[in-house]
C-alpha cells in the first residue's frame, strides 16, 4: 500500500502531513512528488502564514520505501532520475518555500526523515526522537546534494557520524548540537506547536517572506553588499506602515 502526502488548512497554517504508516511513514517515489507539488502550490499561494510539516501517528518518517528499491535502484541512469529528480525537486520546493517551515518530530526520523526536516526552518522534537541515516547497512551513501543539505543543517562531524558509523542519535543530544530548537515531552509537543505558531500569526507576514528570501540568497553565496539594491523595497508597503504605526500607538500590529 503506497503512502500519501496529506495537507490540513488551519487559520492560516498548512498542515503537510507525512502518512504511510504502515511504514512508519517511509517515503515512496510518488509520496516525494506529491511533496514536491505541495511545496510547489504553497508557494503560489498568498493566503498562508506558515507551513507544519509532521508524520502520521508516533513517527516523523523512517526513511524511503526500501520495498520500492529493487525496481529502481540497481540501474545507474534510474537510480540518477529518482535521486535527482524525484527526491531533490521535492526538497528544492521546500527549500524555496518563502513561508515559515516548522517540523514537529516524534519517533523515527531517519534518512528521508532527516532530509525533509533539514528543509525546515524550525525543528521542535519530542524527547523520544531519533535520528539517523543508517544507510550504509543498506551499502549505499546518500546523495551529493542530499548530503550537502544534511551536513549543513547539522554539522559535517554530525553528518559524518550518521553517515560513516551508522550512529543513531536521541533529541536531547541533537538539539546540543545545534540540529533541533527545542525538546519537548511527548505530550508537551503539540502544545509548544501551537505556542509557536501562536506567536507567528501576530507577526507580519511579509518580514517572515522577505527573511526567507534574505537568508536564502546569502546560503547561497550572495554577498550582504550584492542584495542592497533591492532589500529596501518594502518601505512604503502596508504591513510595513502599519507594524511602526501600531508600536508608536502603543497598539497590536493587524497585519491580516
Amino acid at each position: 500500500m503506497s503512502g500519501q502526502i496529506r495537507t490540513q488548512l488551519d487559520q492560516g497554517v498548512l498542515r503537510v502531513v507525512i502518512s504511510h504508516p504502515p511504514r512508519f511513514n517511509a517515503m515512496d517515489r510518488a509520496m516525494w512528488r506529491s511533496l514536491r507539488d505541495t511545496f510547489v502550490a504553497v508557494q503560489a499561494r498568498s493566503d498562508l502564514l506558515a507551513v507544519v510539516v509532521q508524520g502520521e501517528g508516533p513517527h516523523f518518517c523512517a526513511g524511503g520505501d526500501i520495498s520500492e528499491y529493487p525496481a529502481f535502484r540497481f540501474d545507474e541512469d534510474a537510480l540518477r532520475s529518482f535521486h535527482e529528480e524525484d527526491v531533490w525537486l521535492a526538497l528544492q520546493a521546500m527549500l524555496d518555500c518563502d513561508l515559515p517551515v516548522v517540523a514537529t518530530i516524534m519517533g523515527n526520523c531517519m534518512g528521508a526523515g532527516v532530509e525533509i526536516a533539514s528543509c525546515c526552518d524550525i525543528r521542535i522534537a519530542s524527547e523520544g526522537a531519533r535520528f539517523g541515516a543508517p544507510i550504509a547497512r543498506l551499502g549505499f551513501p546518500m546523495a551529493p546534494r542530499e548530503a550537502q543539505l544534511v551536513a549543513a543543517a547539522m554539522g559535517e562531524l554530525t553528518a559524518r557520524e550518521m553517515l560513516l558509523s551508522a550512529a543513531v542519535l536521541g533529541a536531547v543530544e541533537m538539539k546540543s548540537r545545534g540540529f533541533l530548537n527545542r525538546v519537548v515531552s511527548e505530550q508537551d509537543l503539540m502544545p509548544a506547536l501551537e505556542g509557536l505558531l501562536q506567536g507567528m500569526r501576530s507577526l507580519s507576514p511579509m518580514a517572515a517572506r522577505l527573511n526567507k528570501r534574505t537568508l536564502r540568497s546569502l546560503a547561497a553565496g550572495r554577498s550582504p553588499a550584492s542584495l542592497a539594491a533591492t532589500a529596501y523595497g518594502y518601505a512604503g508597503e502596508r504591513e510595513h506602515r502599519e507594524g511602526v504605526t501600531a508600536f508608536l500607538d502603543k497598539r497590536p500590529p493587524v497585519f491580516n
